[in-house]
């Protein structure tokens, strides 16, 4: 056991309450929403005349900056760009946001048939050690909650397929037709009045955006650098970057190291 993990294990004992995200820290069911954007966008500012190249690394760019974040805020950065770079008026946020959903699906729902008809086994689908970390703590008395920036009917069947919905007190997403930050919301509502205080509270993802909500609130902060690709191990190096950019507390390629944390096994 390395001396992170060891000075991990000294601040886990307090925690009561723990948030996780879904995507890319719990489930891989999305690996490759990256590249599903990136050709919705692409395909609405080819107008622009902008060589592929440029728009290609503007739009990579933007993708890799605001990952964690609710969709349409995304795709309203893709309408200011349609205006700014094409000179025409863009459909409205959420008309963007159902193409690339639309899109996604077909890829996702392949992935879920397969889960559905028992072809697939839960356990591809999940970043290593997540189901048994998540029962583990669960089983310690530590109160469960799921956000994430997924829409909310999604992110429930696919939580269900998982086997990790019934592990947690509340499974959170994007609200329909709405703009508010299930992750923030969660947090927000867990620290009021005190319910639960600073460290008392663990939040850990993948991203950038909950890290930071994470340790706005005092919480410890816990990131998951996770390769979603099953061929691949260790640490993902574009999400190390940016957790350490976002002020992680501490940094893991999945879950397995923590384990041992909560059995004693090093």
């Amino acid at each position: 056991m390395n001396m992170e993990i060891r000075e991990l294990n000294a601040v886990l004992s307090p925690i009561r309450a723990a948030i996780f995200d879904f995507d890319g820290t719990i489930s891989t069911l999305r690996c490759g929403w990256e590249a599903v954007m990136e050709k919705v966008m692409l395909n609405r500012l080819v107008p622009s005349g902008l060589p592929a190249e440029e728009l290609l690394r503007r739009i990579r760019a933007y993708i890799d900056e605001s990952a964690g974040i609710q969709t349409v805020y995304q795709m309203e950065w893709l309408a200011e760009q349609v205006r700014a770079l094409c000179g025409t008026e863009p459909l409205d946020a959420w008309a963007y946001k159902d193409e690339y959903n639309d899109a996604l699906l077909e890829m996702v729902n392949g992935r879920i048939r397969r889960l559905e008809t028992g072809e697939a086994d839960p356990s591809g689908f999940l970043v290593p050690g997540s189901l048994e970390y998540l029962r583990l703590l669960a089983q310690r008395g530590v109160e469960l909650f799921i956000a994430s920036g997924t829409d909310d009917a999604d992110l429930q069947r696919e939580a269900e397929l998982l086997g990790v919905r019934g592990l947690a007190t509340q499974v959170k997403g994007a609200p329909q037709r709405q703009k508010n930050c299930s992750k923030e919301a969660v947090i927000r509502e867990l620290t009021k009045n005190g319910r639960y205080r600073g460290r008392e509270l663990l939040v850990a993802g993948d991203g950038k955006v909950e890290i930071r909500l994470g340790r706005e609130a005092g919480a410890v902060t816990v990131g998951l650098a996770t390769q979603e690709l099953r061929a691949q191990d260790g640490f993902n190096p574009k999400k190390l970057l940016k957790l350490r950019e976002a002020g992680a507390d501490f940094i893991v390629p999945d879950f397995r190291p923590l384990i041992g944390l909560w059995t004693g096994e090093e």
